[in-house]
């Protein structure tokens, strides 16, 4: 068989990037005839659009088992019956993502170990602080050969220090770990609006195509990046801010200040990103991954969301409380990130550098009022490190 050839743009050093060709023979290098299989480990929201992607996908790419298995923690609906009998009759999630096909090759289910058997491919897209307990009962359970992909936003702290859950999934599984993150609400993707993503890959840059070709579609653009973490974290701590600009949203302080909550937010993110991680790239946060998953969720989204609406109590209600009111069983991701960010800056001792991210944990937790999210820039860092253009800016 004659190769295909395909050509991708790939970052190189900043301001560059680099065309390059690659070559397939239609068996992703497993020998003729090999198919791969994908697992979405994960069916809330996110994960039910990332499914409806990707099975789009399978059944046009000979490369590709045409199943997509969709591992469901099962619950028992109002009417009695199991969200996995009802997804599977149905071709719908019709708790997290209603009214919308999934496409009748994706499989719902109940039964982790199932799921993942004989899948080559594993797309993990859960909330992140049930990612260690799933790890855990995927030990021993996985082929050697897996190639996972993460789109989770969020982090563990452990006494050593932050866990990306890229890091995760590949130290207790021991398999290659990519990301996938961008401004992506996904219930516009659901209804096939255009967006874009990032997938952040360390090595392989045939594996990251690997995954562009099986989530790309004429209105889901998505373009590789070798930088797992900076794509990681942009997605992770942009959740913070929109918390920010939710409590802006909520005491009605209006545009200008958002705009200077999400300026001030990206410059944090930066920051943070690069003194954790030195190899993290300046142009990862002019990616959908950046600057534009900041925007979007700070206009839209669950966390601006909820946020709002705690600052519109006056902080009275949790949000615990306010979260089980409003989002039927999704779950947010700023509050519990904001947390463990401020136990790493508490611990190295950056509190005063990173008073946005400090504030919002503090308002979070009611040590401080909402209207205190614009309050924090009276307090200037002894440092002066957010302002250092040429290392972190």
């Amino acid at each position: 068989m004659a190769p295909a050839f395909e050509t991708v743009s790939a970052p190189q050093q900043e301001g560059e990037t680099e065309t390059v060709t690659s070559y397939s023979t239609g068996n992703d290098g497993q020998g003729v005839g090999f198919k791969s299989k994908v697992t979405v480990v994960g069916s809330g929201n996110w994960g039910s659009v990332a499914a409806k992607l990707i099975a789009s996908n399978t059944l046009k790419l000979n490369s590709f088992h045409d199943e997509v298995r969709m591992w469901v923690f099962e619950e028992t609906l109002q009417t009695g019956e199991k969200l996995t009998d009802v997804i599977n009759k149905t071709n719908e999630n019709v708790k997290y993502l209603p009214g919308i096909r999934l496409g009748k090759n994706v499989v719902a289910d109940p039964d982790l170990d199932n799921a993942v058997k004989d899948a080559n491919m594993l797309v993990f897209v859960t909330p992140h602080q049930f990612m260690e307990g799933i790890c855990k009962r995927l030990v021993g359970k996985v082929r050697g050969d897996v190639e996972a992909i993460s789109l989770i936003k969020g982090m563990e702290v452990k006494m050593e220090g932050p866990c990306m859950i890229s890091n995760l999934i590949s130290e207790q599984l021991g398999i290659n770990c990519s990301v996938l993150m961008g401004a992506n609400i996904a219930n516009e993707i659901a209804v096939e609006k255009f967006s874009e993503a990032t997938v952040g890959y360390r090595h392989n840059r045939e594996i990251a195509e690997q995954w562009v070709k099986l989530f790309g579609t004429p209105y889901f653009m998505v373009t590789p990046v070798q930088d797992v973490e900076g794509v990681e974290l942009c997605g992770t701590l942009k959740n913070i801010v929109a918390i920010a600009a939710g409590f802006v949203d909520g005491l009605d302080m209006g545009n200008n200040t958002k705009a200077a909550i999400m300026r001030i937010g990206l410059r944090e993110m930066k920051a943070f990103s690069k003194l954790l991680f030195s190899s993290v790239r300046d142009s990862t946060f002019f990616e959908s991954c950046g600057v534009a998953d900041v925007i979007t969720t700070c206009l839209g989204g669950r966390n601006r969301k909820v946020a709002e609406a705690f600052a519109r109590n006056g902080g009275k209600r949790s949000f615990d409380e306010l979260e089980a009111e409003m989002l039927q069983g999704q779950k947010l991701q700023g509050v519990s990130t904001a947390r463990e960010v401020y136990e790493v800056l508490s611990h190295r001792g950056w509190l005063e550098l990173f008073p946005l991210f400090s504030t919002v944990h503090e308002i979070c937790i009611g040590h401080l009022p909402p209207s205190a999210i614009v309050e924090y820039s009276e307090k200037k860092p002894k440092l002066s490190l957010l302002e250092d253009s040429t290392r972190y800016i």
